[in-house]
């Protein structure tokens, strides 16, 4: 079990960090709080012309902090004046060009490292330093935790105006929870099938061509039609590698007939491989879903594939998705089951959940053991089978499942009708009676909102990235339901709900009726910038 480290310690740790100007600077890249862009920096009067740095300028510079979605935060020499840096970790000196500037600070792209980083180790993966899925394994992770604490703990004090100076800060701002297993704990990967092999610049010369320059793998940061190839992922399980490798060994045979979807001409065939593994209810061995996602349907050509990966004892289901669009999203318009079953299971909370090749499940089922724990214990039932949970945003259900053995009903609403059916059947597999899922988009609510269910004695409400509607926050302010728990995948916007439900919103006469309680961030996916936050607000 990794030690987890308070916020007292990262302050501590790095004298720097006592100095640093402490700004909204997270929420830079997050259209929900664009009305913050104009105080998010200390801005001393300019003395010279040469404070803001210009575009193609080369800078020498030393990453201070990690800011908000995992870029490196600098400042310039004399000025003060803010830059981020993407790939750039904390103690690093480096030299930045300067590729775009937005008023109050500017982004630059790194030319080249003259020192290394602060707790530098060596990364596992060999793609670690071109893929864009882990930007931060050659950090060590006590410092990546340390990072994103102070990240949240930031958001909170400059975008959510909780002070650090009341005596009951110190209390509700708990400290991280790190994830025991730091690889292979994704239980979904989403690889494409592209023409154009992604190449770092020092093996452009090694360019291939036909079927040799075909690719699969991850987007290279910043293109959407060049792929980098990836043999194999420390992120997924190693049944999931095993497909991978298989597919790779074979699928560019000539003789197949594959060919790669192109996403200029709109030609080729195979778009995407999603490779999900899930447990056997029974057995608790691991059980993998492989789904092709192609342009049409033509299971004659998929055959040989199917064939090979069918031999992988773990593979349980293989699936073809038939995306006909020319946008990149792997969700089919129709579905066709090649070899095993439709669907694959997985346990959580002493729950089984069946998974189709669409359905939202949280990715890290590890950490959603302990995710889903703590928004139990915020919740606070009382056990007796006599409360009413209301579950906004709801997806599958997993959340208001796993507490509805405790309370007398959950009412769940979802937008995406596939996650609506996937938890009224949950709740089927697991024998639970008193759970109701309705579809509908909690952006849109209206003044009938409320009627069809009775008062809850708890709130759960989980988000996607842009956080709740105001409609939402009104609503809920107007509700005044005992508890909220606040389960966010983005800490800006949620820092940002959090002073509207807490401090309400002075400019529409909307008031707060709540208090924040604690804040509990926690790590769900280490070598990432992502970081989940489970909240309690209880009513004044």
């Amino acid at each position: 079990m990794l030690p987890t480290y308070g916020l007292r310690r990262v302050n501590s740790g790095r004298p720097w960090l006592q100095n640093f100007r402490r700004s909204s600077i997270f929420s830079s890249a997050i259209p929900a709080i664009q009305d913050a862009e104009e105080s998010q920096f200390d801005k001393p009067k300019p003395k010279t012309q040469s404070y803001f740095p210009k575009r193609g300028q080369t800078l020498e510079l030393v990453c201070e902090s990690l800011a908000f979605k995992g870029k490196g935060l600098c400042k310039v020499a004399d000025t003060g004046f803010v830059v981020l840096c993407d790939r750039a970790l904390p103690g690093e000196r480096f030299l930045g060009r300067v590729t775009r500037k937005k008023g109050n600070y500017a982004e630059v792209s790194k030319v080249e490292t003259l020192s290394p980083h602060w707790d530098i180790v060596d990364a596992p993966c060999e793609y670690a330093s071109t893929c864009g899925g882990c930007k931060t394994q050659n950090l060590l992770y006590e410092a990546q935790v340390r990072a994103k604490e102070q990240q949240v703990r930031e958001l909170v004090i400059h975008v959510g105006k909780f002070s650090e100076k009341d005596p009951e800060f110190s209390s509700i701002m708990k400290s991280i929870v790190p994830c025991d297993i730091q690889f292979h704990y994704r239980n979904k990967m989403e690889f494409s099938f592209a023409t154009k092999k992604w190449l770092p610049k020092e093996l452009l010369h090694e360019k291939e061509d036909g079927a040799s320059a075909y690719a699969l793998g991850l987007h290279a940061p910043g293109f959407f039609d060049k792929v980098l190839n990836v043999n194999k992922c420390f992120l997924q399980s190693e049944p999931a590698n095993a497909v991978l490798a298989a597919i790779q060994e074979c699928w560019r045979d000539p003789q197949l007939g594959l060919s790669p979807y192109d996403v200029h001409s709109h030609d080729g065939f195979l778009k995407h491989l999603v490779l999900r593994t899930g447990r056997d209810v029974k057995t608790g061995l691991p059980e993998l879903m492989v789904n092709f996602v192609t342009s049409s349907y033509k299971p004659e050509l998929l055959k040989p594939l199917v064939q090979k990966i069918s031999t992988i004892p773990e593979v349980v289901s293989i699936v073809n998705n038939i995306n006909t669009s020319v946008g990149s999203t792997s969700v089919g318009e129709q579905e066709y089951i090649l070899h095993g079953k439709s669907t694959i299971t997985e346990i959580l909370r002493g729950l089984a959940f069946q998974i189709s090749a669409n359905s939202f499940f949280q990715t890290n089922t590890w950490q959603a053991e302990v995710l889903y724990k703590l928004i139990e214990d915020c919740a606070d039932l009382r056990g007796d089978g006599s409360e009413i949970v209301l579950d906004l945003f709801c997806g599958t259900g997993t959340i208001g499942l796993t507490l509805s053995r405790r309370v007398r009903h959950v009412y769940g609403y979802e937008v995406v009708p596939q996650a609506v059916s996937d938890a009224r059947r949950n709740a089927k597999l697991n024998g639970i009676c008193n759970a109701t899922f309705v579809e509908g988009d909690l952006n849109k609510i209206g003044e009938n909102f409320g009627k069809d269910f009775p008062k809850p004695d708890v709130v759960i409400s989980d988000p996607n990235r842009p956080g709740m509607h105001m409609k939402l926050i009104k609503f809920l302010l107007k509700l005044k339901a005992p508890r909220i728990v606040y389960v966010s995948c983005n800490p800006a916007t949620c820092a940002r709900d959090l002073d509207y439900l807490c401090h309400g919103v002075v400019e529409q006469n909307i008031q707060g009726c709540y208090k924040l309680k604690s804040l509990q961030p926690v790590d769900m996916f280490p070598h990432t910038p992502h970081i989940e936050c489970v909240c309690l607000l209880e009513l004044c």
